[in-house]
């Protein structure tokens, strides 16, 4: 029979040497499993045509087409990913629905002698598991937010609460973005099914009996959506807020921000964009900035005109949820940073 989940990090699971995706290439780079690898045994063009011919000629050719298109693939993983593996090898296979990819994937590579097992319901299966996890279902520990202008080192410092032994869930690494206009990394973002299913896996993870704190976010990270559960824990979450000079938050950013230093034309194109948010001389003041390299001082005009004035709006709107404000002085000690901290949520709980 095969292996029905019932968890998105299903313990069975973990009884399986290799978990394989025998979906093409681009279905594996949208989302997939945690830990799978992928061995489609149609590539996307492979699929494109047994889809057509599927609909333009008949069900049988497809099948016929795609049968030969499935061996000749499955021979080619068994004779290069697969080669290493011996007797003793179990591999866990899964395509879109459980259906004819895997079903037959499975077939071969068990009749070599392995045991092999599939998925029950597929990738499809497994994402409803992820959807009910991060839409429908609250989160299960105590929520604290952790707020403050933006160059605060909020994430920075929620790290090291991390490496202290605190619960943490870093919704921007989650999203691989910085949360801000000039956030985004040169690799990108994942789609918003992968961080969907990066998310439900650290919820799932989670200690019920202990906080969890996560950083104060929009309900957008760079262009990925925080699911409904987690954007209504951080709503009605008690928040503790850093106060730092913004001449402090400045320095720390101009040096965060080093890839950013790295492509003058892409600050530049940002620093336009804002042109209809922004007075004109305000804006070739930036501009100036940028050309001159002067970092620092960019940071902070952008932080003292552009970002305070609208975390001030964000802030009044969760005012009733503050707790406690750690005023830092400065950013250059991140681990005393993060024990001012640690002292202010042992007096919250």
């Amino acid at each position: 029979m095969p292996l029905r989940l019932t968890q998105v990090a299903d313990p069975a699971m973990a009884g399986f040497d290799d978990i394989i995706d025998v979906r093409s290439p681009a279905e594996f780079a949208e989302d997939h499993l945690p830990g799978a690898i992928n061995l489609p045994v149609l590539d996307d063009a492979e699929r494109a045509r047994v889809g057509t011919i599927y609909k333009q000629v008949s069900p049988f050719d497809a099948r016929k087409i795609g049968g030969a298109l499935v061996a000749a693939n499955a021979a080619r993983h068994i004779a290069g990913p697969l080669a290493d593996r011996d007797g003793s090898w179990r591999g866990l296979v899964y395509c879109w629905r459980g259906g004819q990819r895997s079903g037959s994937f499975t077939t071969i590579l068990s009749q070599i002698g392995w045991r092999v097992d599939r998925i029950d319901g597929g990738y499809k299966a497994w994402r409803a598991l992820v959807v009910d996890r991060v839409q429908n279902q609250p989160v299960a520990a105590p929520v604290i937010v952790l707020d403050g202008n933006t160059g605060s080192a909020k994430t920075a410092i929620l790290g090291r609460l991390a490496a202290r032994g605190w619960q943490v869930i870093d919704l921007e690494g989650l999203a691989n973005h910085r949360g801000s206009l000039f956030g985004g990394h040169p690799e990108g973002q994942p789609s918003q099914k992968l961080f969907e299913g990066r998310l439900a896996l650290s919820l799932e993870a989670l200690d019920p009996a202990r906080p969890v704190l996560v950083e104060a976010e929009s309900s957008r990270i760079g262009r990925v959506t925080v699911p409904k559960a987690m954007w209504q824990a951080i709503c009605a979450a008690p928040r503790l807020r850093l106060e730092v000079p913004v001449a402090a938050r400045a320095a720390y950013t101009a040096g965060a921000y080093e890839d950013m230093v790295e492509d003058p034309a892409r600050v530049e194109a940002i620093v336009a964009a804002l042109s209809p948010l922004h007075p004109a001389e305000r804006i070739e003041a930036w501009q100036a900035a940028v050309a001159a390299r002067d970092w620092r001082g960019l940071a902070e005009g952008l932080l003292r005109d552009h970002y305070d004035p609208r975390y001030l709006k964000h802030r009044l709107r969760y005012a009733e949820r503050e707790q406690a404000v750690v005023t830092l002085d400065d950013l250059h000690d991140l681990e005393a940073a993060a024990g001012q901290v640690e002292a202010a949520l042992a007096r919250l709980a």
